[in-house]
């Protein structure tokens, strides 16, 4: 097997092509030949130590994966060799075969090819089970989404449209802007790159103008930074702000606009929530293929690369410039 290997804490730039012996499944585990690897901005992270999980060296980044079954272990069973399935690695991905534990393999619909299955369920996946579980959106409700260009905001964006939302989706470039309102964004904001005191006043005015002057019901915050506390601010009564990620940095947050406006702040741990509650996850999956096979999802793959130009598909995510989903095809 092949596999690209951060074998030193750093950038894209120090993963290395690295030949291994092809791994053995244990019991209760598969192989997959895997065909593609989603990129999420975790990858960009785990390389460099910065992510809440540090395997041990040298190891493969890539969290999601599609690909065939090859090889199954001892006790399981519902698998063939063979079958076109997608998994959840943590880490791992970036490599043309994997060994994992059964139960965190699924097989995808026949009409999904392998990059769109490798870019479905983290993105998707964290989406709904934040929109679904942890905001409880409503149809007719409104929802502003930070960050909504990339992948877990352009998911954000089509499963609040089709839990019947209003959408509002802040991003940081025009180009950025018309990307979210072809696949469904009701409003666009673009916000600066450099938010200080004025441009935080005036993108919280403009995010409660666009809301009908009572603001929105749910903000879903996968940006963080400076841009976190405006969006708070236009929350309306009872509000709820999703915790998300922090690519603009970890904001701090005045607790404060909490009590005055009845409002939630929730933290959104899809991994966790995945391990912790797998009948959830396992209902929710269900949700998101159903949606799929009726066009109401669908991934938005930005750029796809070959394995071995994983930097250069990891600096794409790192600089974000990429609108959508980014993969890697495994030959």
């Amino acid at each position: 097997m092949k596999a690209m290997l951060s074998k030193t804490p750093g950038g894209p730039d120090t993963l290395e092509l690295t030949e291994l012996p092809d791994p053995t499944p244990a019991k209760g585990q598969l192989r997959i030949r895997v065909r593609a690897a989603g990129l999420n901005f975790p990858d960009t992270l785990i390389i460099r130590d910065l992510y809440q999980f540090k395997p041990e060296r040298p190891f493969a980044p890539g969290g999601e994966v599609a690909g065939e079954v090859d090889a199954i272990g001892e006790g399981v069973s519902g698998f063939s060799v063979g079958d076109r399935v997608l998994a959840t690695t943590g880490h791992g991905g970036f490599a043309t075969h994997v060994v994992i534990e059964a139960d965190r393999v699924l097989p995808i619909p026949d009409a999904m090819p392998f990059e769109e299955a490798a870019c479905f369920i983290f993105t998707y996946g964290t989406s709904h089970h934040a929109l679904k579980d942890r905001a409880t959106l409503q149809k007719g409700e409104s929802l502003l989404i930070l960050g909504a260009a990339g992948g877990v905001g352009a998911a954000a964006i089509e499963l609040g449209k089709a839990a019947g939302a209003r959408v509002i989706a802040a991003v940081s470039s025009d180009d950025k802007a018309d990307f979210c309102r072809a696949i469904g964004a009701d409003e666009t904001i673009v916000y600066p790159r450099q938010m200080d005191r004025d441009a935080q006043k005036a993108f919280s005015n403009r995010i409660k103008e666009l809301s009908g002057g009572d603001g929105v019901d749910v903000v879903y915050d996968a940006v963080g930074g400076d841009y976190a506390e405006p969006a708070l601010r236009a929350l309306a009564w009872k509000g709820r702000f999703l915790v998300v990620g922090f690519p603009a940095g970890i904001p701090k947050i005045p607790l404060n606009l909490t009590l005055l406006k009845g409002s939630q702040i929730v933290g959104v741990f899809w991994g966790a929530a995945v391990r912790r509650e797998p009948e959830g996850h396992a209902a929710n999956m269900a949700d998101l293929f159903a949606l799929y096979e009726k066009g109401l999802v669908k991934p938005r793959i930005h750029a796809s690369f070959a394995l071995e130009e994983a930097a250069q598909a990891l600096e794409m995510m790192q600089d974000r410039k990429v609108q959508g989903k980014v993969v890697l095809r495994v030959e």
